[in-house]
């Protein structure tokens, strides 16, 4: 299943000048070295991503994907499987977490109908892009065929294409894709599952030892499935498949992509996996109260900027620490030198 024109090449972007530059810039404005802490290395990164000494974010996209899955009759939640097409209207309208903070930030706010077991009817904001009514039961058999994940990269790819501005911000809604998620964490980076699963939205004891049980049996109904793509389509998310594709064309892209909390980051995973230079792309937003998402971001090399113990999903973290990357760029932008400000540097 590993077609060229499907997975984009995503060179590398190492640029020794220009890191040079910057770090000379950063260390030149007026405050003692290093005195900015993280957001130095943040504004480091960011005009590296967008290959600037001076980055301005243009036109911030906030992308939900949202999906239904089988797995979710399994019990793995403690929410029903309709609450996906309920918190998509409820995106749509403007109530939900991350409705108000896109509004709060001015980020553009898309819905993706990757796969809910609902038809809605058409309006600004919502991308239809609908493979199926769910994905299938990953406890019976794969979650997608081979030619379902593949539509939904190629889907990620052809709505990010759409989209303006040189940032992504990624969010996403399924109920129960928090265990395709530590499905995925498992399998690609080989780490025991129990480590990877938590409550999700909220189980109780004798619900987590349930998903810890049916998880444990999914992993070993497709143990076969062990290279990226297989492994997506066994454990499944029509909405995790899409990101990955929105996160591989927005890395050729060369756009900032905001990572948000468990399930996007496993998205990440998986495009990391295809095209290892992916992360050189990637902020992450904060790291979530899931215990799977610190292994994960350990995993792919990123240090979050926020800890806020959330785990709502829907792009929330991203929308959250969105102001931190504006400030990194302002900071590279605005704030004055030593020598254009007329400030005496500390003796030597």
């Amino acid at each position: 299943m590993n077609d060229d024109n499907l997975i984009p090449a995503i060179p590398d972007l190492v640029d020794t000048a220009l890191a040079a530059r910057l770090q000379s810039a950063i260390d030149n404005k007026t405050k003692p070295l290093g005195a900015l802490g993280r957001l130095e290395t943040l504004a480091l990164r960011i005009g590296l991503i967008l290959g600037s000494e001076k980055p301005v974010f243009e036109a911030p996209q906030m992308l939900v994907c949202a999906g239904d899955h089988g797995l979710a009759t399994r019990g793995v939640s403690a929410f029903p499987s309709d609450v996906t097409w309920q918190m998509v209207e409820n995106f749509l309208a403007g109530g939900a977490a991350v409705s108000v903070l896109a509004r709060q930030h001015g980020l553009a706010l898309t819905v993706v109908d990757c796969g809910v077991r609902r038809d809605f009817q058409p309006r600004p904001g919502l991308v239809q892009r609908r493979i199926a009514a769910g994905t299938a039961d990953a406890s019976a058999g794969p979650a997608m065929t081979a030619g379902q994940c593949a539509q939904a990269i190629a889907n990620g790819r052809e709505v990010v294409r759409a989209l303006p501005g040189n940032a992504l911000l990624l969010g996403e809604m399924g109920i129960g894709n928090s265990s395709s998620a530590a499905l995925l964490l498992s399998r690609l980076a080989g780490l025991n599952i129990n480590a990877c699963i938590g409550v999700g939205t909220g189980l109780d004891a004798a619900g987590l030892a349930r998903k810890r049980e049916v998880l444990r049996e999914v992993l070993a109904l497709h143990a076969s499935a062990t290279a990226p793509l297989d492994a997506l389509a066994a454990f499944g998310g029509f909405e995790i498949a899409t990101l990955v594709g929105a996160v591989l064309q927005a890395a050729q892209e060369r756009r900032v992509i905001v990572v948000d909390g468990f399930i996007a980051s496993a998205a990440v995973l998986v495009a990391q996996m295809l095209q290892p230079q992916v992360v050189q792309r990637c902020v992450a937003a904060h790291c979530s109260a899931e215990p799977g998402h610190v292994l994960l971001l350990e995993w792919l090399g990123l240090e979050p900027l926020l800890n806020l113990d959330l785990r709502l999903g829907e792009g929330s973290g991203g929308a959250l620490a969105w102001p931190l990357l504006e400030s990194a760029c302002r900071i590279l932008r605005e704030m004055a030198s030593f020598e254009s400000a007329g400030v005496s540097r500390k003796d030597a």
